[in-house]
């Protein structure tokens, strides 16, 4: 089993929170609103399904763990943006 590497875990923080600011769920760092970009948030869930599908195998347990639950947590809310 490969060894955690930082770097993966802080991308996948990094581009959850895109998601999250996407949809509404965390506000403008410049301006303070919440705003909803449904297209932006599909491309970053996109990417992040890519790269569970193209690393499948190849992550550590923890590595799997987080990226799996970025995306059961985003699922959702995309789904209710999207409503």
């Amino acid at each position: 089993m490969p060894a955690a590497d930082p770097r993966f875990h802080e991308f996948v923080i990094l581009q959850a929170q895109n998601a999250g600011l996407f949809l509404g769920q965390i506000p403008h760092p410049g301006t303070g609103e919440r705003t909803v970009n449904l297209r932006a948030a599909k491309s970053v869930m996109d990417s992040l399904e890519m790269l569970e599908s193209k690393t499948y195998g190849n992550l550590s347990q923890e590595e799997e763990k987080l990226l799996s639950m970025a995306l059961n947590n985003l699922r959702p809310l995309y789904e209710k943006a999207a409503g």
